[in-house]
C-alpha cells in the first residue's frame, strides 16, 4: 500500500510484480499522494518521471493520463486535455486510459 502522511490509502497492489513494474507502481503511488494533496507541480513531475523511466510499463498509460490532468488542474486550460488525448493516438491506444481521454478530443477527432 502507498499511504499519504495522514495514513489514507492512495494506492494498493496485491501480488507480485517484476522489479521495474513494482518500482513504477511505487512511483505512481507517490505521484497520487502529491496529486491528492494538491501538490500539483510535484504530481506533474512524478507522472512525467514515470513516463520517462518506464515508458513500456503497464502504469505508463495511467501516468500519461494523470500528467495531463495535473497540468490541467494547475492551468485550467482545456487545450492541455486535448493534447493529452491526442498523445494517446500515438501511444497506448489500446489502454483504458486512452478511452477515458476520448471526451477531451475535439468533436471532429473523437469520431474519426
Amino acid at each position: 500500500m502507498v499511504m499519504d502522511p495522514d495514513g489514507k490509502e492512495r494506492s494498493r497492489l496485491e501480488g507480485y510484480l517484476p522489479r521495474d513494474e513494482f518500482r513504477a507502481f511505487l512511483e505512481m503511488g507517490l505521484a497520487r499522494v502529491s496529486y491528492m494533496s494538491k501538490e500539483l507541480a510535484d504530481a506533474e513531475r512524478r507522472y512525467a518521471e514515470v513516463l520517462e523511466r518506464y515508458p513500456h510499463s503497464q502504469f505508463a498509460p495511467e501516468a500519461l493520463y494523470y500528467l495531463g490532468v495535473s497540468r490541467y488542474s494547475m492551468s485550467h486550460e482545456s487545450a492541455i486535455l486535448a493534447q493529452t488525448a491526442q498523445a494517446f493516438t500515438q501511444k497506448y491506444q489500446d489502454s483504458i486510459w486512452a478511452l477515458k481521454s476520448l471526451p477531451w478530443l475535439p468533436a471532429k477527432e473523437a469520431t474519426a
